[in-house]
């Protein structure tokens, strides 16, 4: 039997030589408007750099403006009204109207967020026209404009009526001033049960009421004040007996801050 009697060679049109192939080129979109160019790398590798852009951007912010630091959480001291950060302070704001506070909070909480945001997911599925020209779909750019200037204007509204200055003063990390408490003393106790720890601290250090320690006042005037009020703070909130006041005021005059 001769070598290769009966055999067939049959070429694989697969394999073929690598210097014949015909080289990869992007396809020409020049009958397409606005696809004049290949996704892969040419689209995508602008979209890297202008994300690389802002990304460097964040990062000098955040090296430049750092986070401003308070002083200690405190789930005793009730005069501190927290803000969340810029971008859900139209949400906050739309919390303050009438319509969508107290009773009505599901209203501004649930409700008008989530209808605006399910319009904006429906808007694809309303208008599937292949235009590109903002004009020519006016649907979705109507939605996008009203959703942008009700953002705008929420935003702005709760940046114009908050007042930050008094804010920042109220979150400045305090100075502890040492001050010898009894704690075994009657008058520590009634300022233990008492309403003034919710806004003068626990440790007399002031909150949404100004620090205890130190007054120039005397004991008639501090009852006084319980009475009548001063600056601020309201009269006739003490709901103890006028004994009990007494006693108290006697004790917060010894709040003496010490050397």
């Amino acid at each position: 039997m001769h070598r290769g009697k009966g055999m067939k060679f049959v070429g694989d049109s697969r394999v073929t030589d690598p210097a014949s192939r015909p080289k990869k080129t992007p396809k020409d979109y020049s009958e397409y408007p606005g696809k004049t160019e290949a996704f892969w790398p040419d689209f995508l590798l602008k979209e890297w750099l202008v994300g690389a852009v802002f990304l460097v951007g964040y990062l000098v912010l955040t090296a430049v403006h750092p986070s401003p630091l308070e002083r200690p959480a405190d789930p005793a001291d009730t005069g501190y009204i927290p803000v969340p950060d810029w971008y859900f302070l139209f949400l906050y704001q739309l919390l303050k109207y009438e319509f969508a506070s107290g009773p009505f909070n599901i209203i501004g909480a649930i409700i008008m967020p989530g209808l605006a945001f399910g319009a904006l997911l429906l808007v694809p599925f309303l208008d599937t026209s292949k235009e590109r020209r903002p004009f020519k779909r006016p649907l979705p750019t109507g939605f996008m404009l009203l959703a942008l200037a009700a953002i705008i204007f929420l935003t702005w509204e709760s940046v114009v009526n908050h007042d930050w200055e008094a804010a920042a003063e109220y979150g400045k990390i305090k100075e502890e001033v040492a001050v010898e408490i009894d704690e075994t003393s009657e008058g520590y106790q009634l300022y233990q049960a008492s309403s003034c720890i919710g806004c003068h601290g626990n440790a007399f250090e002031g909150g949404l009421g100004k620090p205890l320690i130190g007054l120039d006042y005397t004991a008639d005037e501090i009852v006084n004040i319980a009475h009548e009020g001063i600056g601020g703070m309201p009269g006739g909130t003490y709901t103890g007996t006028e004994e009990e006041l007494h006693k108290l005021a006697e004790f917060i005059t010894t709040l003496q801050p010490t050397e």
